[in-house]
């Protein structure tokens, strides 16, 4: 029997209807066709800039973010796709804090829109630290198919669970 731990909360019918999916190998496929191209943000650097271009269209007036990279540390993918980090500490008599955020590199080669919603995740941390309605709110008025993308990463995740991975 599949696992389906990143579809854990989601409806009986929907999990089945994955299952299925899995089950006739078809499930590589219907990603393939609706995402058939990966984005082109393969650098540090590259996706520093594609960061800074979200959160200047959304938060600007929200803190500064002074890292952003891809991890290959990040290996849990159920734990975490990205993670936000927020360091302070005392230089000179002086506080100094900075907002980090790391991305996994299993996100190196993936639809642009999944790294969109990875990334929007992160950029709502900035305002809002937990998981809560404003939270969501945040992700929604940054990508307004945020919860949609949400789900379609849960399936490319189950995806590479059972069959490793799909973007080359």
């Amino acid at each position: 029997m599949h696992t389906l731990k990143y579809l854990a909360h989601y409806p009986q019918e929907i999990r089945t209807q994955v299952l299925h999916l899995i089950d006739t190998d078809t499930l590589g496929e219907r990603l393939l066709l609706k995402y058939p191209d990966t984005h082109p943000y393969n650098t540090d650097k590259s996706l520093y800039d594609y960061v800074m271009e979200l959160k200047n269209t959304h938060f600007r007036s929200s803190a500064p973010i002074s890292k952003v990279l891809f991890d290959t540390k990040i290996r849990d993918l159920h734990s975490a796709l990205g993670t936000h980090t927020f360091v302070s500490r005392v230089q000179g008599g002086k506080l100094k804090a900075k907002n980090e955020i790391r991305i996994s590199h299993f996100f190196k080669k993936v639809p642009e829109s999944f790294l969109r919603m990875i990334v929007t995740h992160e950029l709502a941390h900035l305002k809002e630290k937990e998981h809560n309605k404003a939270f969501y709110k945040l992700c929604t008025h940054i990508e307004p198919q945020y919860h949609q993308l949400e789900f379609e990463v849960r399936l490319y995740l189950t995806y590479i669970d059972h069959f490793g991975q799909l973007y080359r």
